[in-house]
């Protein structure tokens, strides 16, 4: 089921976009145990945050843009983004079929082509990642603010939930 964060009500001919949490990737083994469990808890910390844009020219497909490191499961870049040093980053985007079911929320509607503002977002986006100041978070925020106008969509989603 998907929650609505919003009450704005649906409107016809604009793009929606949602905000969407995964859990983060780690090494295969404990690691990886470890963040399955922190995302299975909801602790909003240890989450991955992508924008999803639903465009209304087909609207059975979505896209998915996001910012992660190169090689998220690598242990030794782990270890060099919780020490604060830049590691290597990569914005992704791909297409799926359906919204996920969970941890989906919309958050509003883009004005524009809202593919083609993100593509362009993308293009200026600093990819040296930087856990706490140019990361995951960052890049959501960022992205949503250039789709929307609201600003600090994720401390919203987190005073939801609390």
């Amino acid at each position: 089921m998907i929650s609505v964060a919003s009450n704005t009500a649906m409107v016809r001919g604009r793009e929606e976009v949602y905000v969407a949490a995964m859990p983060l990737r780690a090494t295969k083994g404990p690691p990886q145990l470890l963040m399955s469990a922190a995302y299975s808890l909801n602790l909003w910390d240890f989450q991955h945050f992508m924008v999803i844009i639903k465009p209304s020219s087909s609207p059975s497909q979505v896209m998915v843009f996001d910012f992660q490191p190169k090689d998220p499961e690598d242990i030794y870049v782990a270890l060099a983004g919780l020490s604060g040093r830049a590691v290597p980053g990569a914005v992704l985007v791909r297409k799926l079929k359906k919204l996920p079911r969970n941890k989906c929320w919309l958050v509003g509607y883009a004005e524009a082509d809202a593919v083609e503002i993100a593509n362009e977002f993308n293009r200026k986006w600093e990819t040296d990642l930087r856990i706490g100041l140019n990361d995951c978070r960052d890049y959501t925020n960022g992205l949503v603010t250039q789709l929307t106008g609201e600003k600090d969509v994720l401390n919203r989603l987190r005073n939801l939930g609390s």
